[in-house]
């Protein structure tokens, strides 16, 4: 939680509630490098809802650069095939990032919009049975 506030709250100057309700019964997706968090995704179920998201993806500053941020979503992404068979994945990205999930297989469900001054994207991946 502490490299979440980290990264997104005070390097991205961006003031929210970073802390929220998802993280209660979140899948929290650690990556370590020598025993340091290095890389972090959560993965959580919204209530009625046929599809899987994940979110607040980082990688630790000194270890970016490292193709760590593909190594997480990777290793995200074959989770939720192994605990969620059948559901597609929905993720709302920073949209500077849209050709990274792009080389995933997600496809843009949404034009561009700000989520807390920072631009978005919505984003799916269909996942076949």
């Amino acid at each position: 939680m502490k490299a979440r506030v980290k990264v997104f709250v005070v390097e991205q100057e961006c003031y929210y509630q970073e802390i929220d309700d998802q993280d209660d019964n979140a899948i929290h997706m650690i990556l370590r490098v020598d025993g340091k968090l290095a890389a972090y995704t959560r993965i959580y179920r919204n209530p009625n809802r046929n599809y899987i998201n994940f979110g607040r993806v980082l990688v630790v500053k000194e270890f970016r650069k490292q193709h760590l941020g593909r190594e997480i979503v990777s290793a995200t992404i074959e989770e939720i095939k192994e605990d969620f068979p059948g559901n597609n994945i929905k993720i709302a990205g920073q949209s500077y990032l849209q050709k990274f999930y792009e080389s995933f297989g997600f496809k843009p469900t949404s034009d561009v919009y700000l989520e807390d001054g920072i631009p978005h994207i919505d984003m799916e991946l269909q996942v076949m049975e």
